[in-house]
């Protein structure tokens, strides 16, 4: 530990972030999660100046004037926009960080295990900038391990899907490492867009994608339910143009969502076909562990586990588990940093 860590570690409001797609949530050491928000932006066309970041933001969604845009800086896990992701997370970091403004705090970002070495300087490059003494990155399927308590530091093998909004990532872990992982594009966003499409193709009624969630989080489903469920929804009709209103059921919203659930289950079946046989078997017995907001979809577990003839579970907390991992290892980061790749100091 260096010198300006012994004197200035002790007063830093050290912090963990989930950095994704479509909620950015926020782990301060000692106290726990202290900021969950949509990572949106909404920004100002002439100026280019933000407006709202967050909660506030998403509230502008498919909302806007011409002069206003509500954008996601990140896209399929990684940064799509580099100033306004800075922008996004010095905001961030400055609301979990307000009571210790001398001290700049040291911060572990969750990323996607699928991201080039670009994209990691990108994300490092913009944690520092926003205001970071000291950045590390942790893949997420890692820091999802992590912040579910599994046993990633022994040698048996555990394995996590972690289904967020802009990728899903599996991985096999044993002895502090990832030992296979499949990192694919395809989550709770490509959820949204099928039911958008399904409504566009089936009823020429186009909705928005906060509406589509909506949809998915009412009555979507991955398994067939005891009671199906129906739901009433607004939109445009793309024929006459006029607002419109149908009776959707979650049968039908399963079907729409069976293209996105079923890549899902593929990147799980070709990471256990990769996995090594020991592990593979310490998987049969402890079985498969879902994270992440996407995982919340009904009966995804279910159709999981009918799939691979394998137990599947979905944590506690599942939109929370890659911030607590990040919180973790904070608070071990001596022990845990063998599990950080591409760290910056302020000094480099």
């Amino acid at each position: 530990m260096g010198l300006y860590d012994m004197i200035f570690g002790h007063f830093s409001r050290d912090l963990g972030i989930d950095l994704g797609t479509a909620t950015t949530l926020v782990f301060a050491r000692g106290e726990g999660i202290i900021l969950c928000e949509p990572s949106v932006v909404a920004i100002d066309r002439d100026s280019g100046r933000a407006l709202a970041i967050g909660n506030e933001a998403k509230m502008m969604l498919g909302r806007t004037p011409a002069n206003i845009v509500a954008v996601r800086p990140m896209r399929d896990g990684v940064i799509a926009d580099f100033e306004i992701t800075e922008t996004m997370l010095r905001h961030f970091i400055n609301k979990g960080h307000n009571r210790s403004t001398f001290v700049r705090p040291r911060i572990v970002v969750g990323v996607p295990s699928g991201i080039t070495g670009v994209e990691k300087r990108a994300v490092l490059d913009a944690t520092m900038h926003a205001g970071a003494r000291e950045a590390y990155l942790v893949e997420e399927p890692m820091a999802a391990a992590i912040g579910a308590n599994l046993p990633v530091s022994e040698a048996q093998g555990s394995m996590i899907v972690d289904i967020g909004g802009g990728t899903t990532e599996v991985a096999v872990l044993a002895l502090g490492g990832i030992v296979v992982s499949k990192s694919i594009r395809v989550a709770g966003d490509e959820m949204d867009e099928a039911i958008v499409s399904h409504c566009r193709k089936n009823y020429n009624l186009l909705i928005g994608e906060r509406t589509a969630e909506q949809i998915k989080i009412d009555i979507g489903s991955a398994y067939p339910l005891s009671e199906e469920r129906t739901i009433e929804v607004r939109g445009r009709d793309l024929v006459t143009g006029l607002p419109k209103t149908l009776t959707l059921t979650s049968s039908e919203i399963r079907d729409a969502l069976s293209e996105p659930v079923s890549t899902v289950v593929d990147a799980v079946r070709m990471t256990l076909e990769k996995t090594p046989p020991e592990l593979a078997a310490d998987i049969m017995d402890r079985g498969i562990v879902l994270a992440g907001g996407g995982s919340l979809l009904r009966g995804l577990d279910k159709h999981l586990a009918q799939e691979t003839d394998m137990s599947v579970y979905v944590v506690d907390d599942p939109i929370s588990c890659v911030a607590y991992g990040t919180g973790k290892i904070l608070e071990e980061i001596d022990t845990l940093k063998k599990v950080l790749i591409m760290p910056k100091r302020l000094s480099q």
